[in-house]
């Protein structure tokens, strides 16, 4: 399975040339289940330390007591009494917020993993079939049209409209002959999404509320600084249904990574099953671009780095890419929040600025392994 890390390639160009360079993972199989232990015991303290860090800092002692508090009830009958504003602060602010940050980042990395199946190129990530552009559109509209007064809900729902209307438009451009094109696919949602930027950068102008516009533009590059716990039900579950599902197709998303002829061979319906992969992963992103705006980055990093860790196959690479990227983005936002207190920056900027040498140094060691696009 370690030859599927020697596999990408842009659609159309020539078959990968075996270099005999290894591409084994770093961490041995039989050491995976204790990455999977250190990862979810990592995401447990960082959402802790999420929780603890703020304008008020609060002892991660008090954190933790408040959780169980609101999670066991009763059953702690002697924890000690807490501060009714540090709770309030714990559970209906942080609380969520970390939580957030955890399903965005789970399902932006799982998202851009199945696109990078999709495509069969290591450099796909969420905004290549322009889900994230249509949320954007249907984001600024709304906040456009209802200005400040507009509820989270209705901006929310305008952002998951718009980002599914721009997947219906990729997918009706992108099929031929009834069937999915990989190459039409990418062509599609790269002119669809520049077309819905475009739209997005109109609206923009045109608004001339100054703090309107402020808030489209924090909203545009990503924030969870409004999250509460009705914002957690939808996405949560969606992540996790995709997870399951994409996990449970491991094999067939192997196979197809070494080609439509061995996919086939194999059984596996290949248009089909690209289309599920479309539709999944976009339908996640809109999701998630709904409730937390546009994140850049992390669909392209985490399943890298995930990979780099415990190889390309898909049953052990989608687990630990759903929680390194909750991890990742919850410690995103820890920064986001302290780097220029009080000021607190859009996610954006923080994962752009470990994204884009990743993104180099991809180009680099793609330029190095022949065959690789």
């Amino acid at each position: 399975m370690t030859a599927l890390a020697t596999r990408w390639r842009l659609p159309g160009s020539a078959p990968p040339r075996r270099t005999g360079r290894s591409s084994a993972a770093l961490i041995p199989p039989r050491a995976y289940p204790l990455v999977l232990i250190a990862l979810t015991v990592l995401l447990v303290l960082a959402v802790l330390l999420a929780i603890s860090v703020g304008s008020v800092h609060l002892p991660l002692r008090t954190v933790w007591s408040v959780v169980l508090d609101h999670t066991l009830g009763g059953l702690r009958d002697g924890s000690p009494a807490v501060d009714r504003r540090d709770d309030a602060i714990i559970w209906n602010f942080r609380a969520p917020r970390a939580l957030l940050a955890v399903v965005v980042g789970a399902g932006l990395s799982i998202a851009g993993a199945a696109l990078q199946v999709l495509v069969r190129n290591p450099l796909a990530d969420p905004y290549l079939l322009g889900v994230v552009q249509g949320g954007s559109l249907g984001a600024v509209l709304a906040i456009g049209l209802g200005s400040a007064a507009i509820g989270k809900a209705a901006l929310s729902g305008a952002a998951f409209l718009g980002a599914m209307s721009c997947l219906l438009l990729v997918l009706l451009f992108g099929r031929r002959h009834g069937a999915v094109s990989t190459g039409r696919l990418v062509l599609a949602g790269l002119a669809v999404g520049y077309v819905f930027q475009a739209a997005t950068s109109f609206v923009e102008l045109r608004l001339t509320d100054g703090e309107g516009l402020a808030g489209v533009v924090f909203w545009l590059l990503g924030t969870v600084a409004a999250a509460s716990w009705s914002d957690l039900g939808i996405p949560s579950a969606l992540v996790l249904i995709t997870t399951v599902w994409l996990t449970v197709q491991a094999r067939p998303m192997n196979a197809l990574l070494m080609g439509d002829d061995s996919a086939t061979a194999l059984g596996i319906r290949v248009s089909r099953f690209r289309l599920q992969l479309a539709i999944a992963s976009s339908v996640l992103t809109a999701c998630v671009v709904a409730v937390a705006g546009g994140v850049g980055f992390v669909g392209l990093m985490i399943p890298h780095t995930a990979r780099l860790l415990v190889g390309a196959d898909h049953r052990r690479l989608l687990p630990v890419t759903a929680l390194g990227g909750g991890l990742f983005l919850v410690v995103v936002d820890i920064v986001a929040r302290t780097a220029a207190s009080p000021l607190e920056l859009p996610l954006s900027v923080i994962t752009a600025a470990v994204g884009a040498p990743l993104f180099l140094w991809l180009m680099g060691r793609n330029d190095r392994t022949p065959g690789v696009a």
